[in-house]
């Protein structure tokens, strides 16, 4: 069973706008799914699952919190995927989800501010034995092509940029706000770009 991982050197980002749409797709696909919340203090992804299952809307993303990644990863032969969305903050804690982790998804919009923390946030990694190609750079809260040839040609090969970007727009926090996942979204034009990096995610993790 996959296990996906999303981390972050800082908060609001994007690591649980991407990791609830990971879970719903798949969920969507017929496979049994798990969203590991280990973000106590905020408890987003666990909000957002009680939101979904108040407004009744299918398919249902099951989340659950986990006070560290062990305790989640004691679950995950329950299930064809599990996703966890790691702490508000990389911590020591990073390193172990890390280690266990099939795929570990860092989100960062364009500016260097979050380029060059998540750039860090995935040298540590290395440093401590993880081996590059499990780890892998989204792009998220972008505003023009321009801004996303940036953010590639910032990164330059030091470590995968994943296929597609996410860009910065009021109907995707609507959406989350209303229990559904930016895939979900009502914008035809929103909803592919949307799906298109999720689908780099999947393809990525061998889903």
């Amino acid at each position: 069973m996959p296990i996906v991982s999303f981390v972050s050197q800082k908060g609001g980002v994007g690591k649980s706008t991407l990791a609830r749409a990971l879970a719903r797709e798949a969920a969507a696909a017929g496979l049994a799914v798990k969203i590991a919340d280990l973000d106590t203090e905020q408890g987003t992804a666990l909000d957002w699952g009680r939101r979904r299952m108040a407004a009744g809307i299918d398919p249902l993303v099951p989340v659950e919190a986990f006070r560290t990644a062990a305790d989640a990863f004691k679950v995950a032969d329950q299930f064809d995927l599990l996703v966890i969305d790691g702490p508000a903050r990389a911590s020591a804690g990073t390193l172990a989800i890390a280690k266990t982790s099939d795929l570990v998804v860092q989100p960062a919009s364009p500016a260097i501010d979050d380029l060059r923390p998540a750039v860090l946030v995935f040298n540590t990694l290395v440093e401590k034995g993880i081996p590059r190609e499990k780890l892998a750079l989204a792009l998220v809260r972008t505003g023009t092509e321009a801004e996303e040839a940036f953010a590639r040609d910032y990164i330059d090969g030091r470590y995968q940029v994943l296929p597609g970007a996410l860009p910065e727009r009021p109907a995707y926090r609507q959406a989350q706000n209303d229990g559904m996942a930016v895939t979900e979204v009502r914008f035809t034009g929103l909803s592919q770009r949307a799906d298109a990096l999720v689908q780099s995610i999947i393809d990525r993790a061998g889903l």
